[in-house]
């Protein structure tokens, strides 16, 4: 069930009226979509930000317009204020119910992998997968489960069941998640002597010194 989100359509395009819009708690915005004209809007950012929080980034949001419209939606993109940390745009793609769509859904790793109890290192090196499905039928997460991996075993893309609503587009040779040995400690190296005098090399001796004295002799 698609979570509703207010928004009001935008005529007056002003950046003084921008500016008062986002000081009310708002955030200027944009919906379009394939073959719909693109029309301004405005939507909470508070009410948007704990949609995705609750719902996930690939939620669907039916945009209640002024009251009057209503179209299903996907948040598409969104700018945020480097400085203020604070939402200031928003992108939302109208979707088709019936159609599939490309998205990418993050990865969620449950469990204790047995290798790393043993001191291995668990690494994840791909934390979204590129998916396939109807609007209705994306995953919010997907889930992998780690704890029967051993040091040295991974978990590739193409090991997932194949049970499910999705198609799954990323390469089956991908690897999500692996347990890599510990990292060796560099061997202690052996104390040396700091009182040993050092060996001269090319030192004559005294011995040496007087036969040639009596050569020259």
């Amino acid at each position: 069930m698609a979570i509703t989100l207010k928004a009001n359509q935008r005529q007056n395009l002003k950046q003084s009226v921008t500016r008062e819009l986002r000081l009310e708690g708002n955030i200027p915005s944009v919906v379009y979509g394939k073959d719909k004209e693109p029309i301004t809007v405005a939507v909470n950012s508070i009410e948007l930000l704990k949609t995705v929080r609750d719902e996930g980034k690939n939620a669907i949001i039916s945009l209640d317009i002024d009251g009057k419209d209503t179209v299903d939606v996907m948040l598409h993109e969104y700018q945020v204020d480097p400085l203020k940390d604070e939402l200031i745009h928003a992108d939302f793609y109208v979707v088709n119910m019936s159609e599939e769509m490309d998205v990418e859904v993050p990865v969620h790793l449950e469990g204790e992998a047995t290798g790393s109890k043993e001191g291995g290192v668990v690494q994840q090196p791909l934390y979204d997968l590129a998916v396939r499905a109807k609007p209705r039928d994306i995953p919010e997460e997907i889930v992998v489960d780690i704890s029967e991996l051993n040091i040295g075993d991974s978990i590739m893309v193409g090991d997932l069941k194949e049970s499910r609503n999705y198609e799954i587009t990323e390469d089956e040779n991908t690897t999500i998640v692996s347990v890599t040995p510990p990292e060796e400690m560099p061997e202690d190296e052996p104390d040396t002597d700091s009182d040993a005098e050092p060996e001269v090399i090319n030192e004559k001796s005294e011995d040496a010194e007087e036969d040639s004295e009596e050569k020259e002799q």
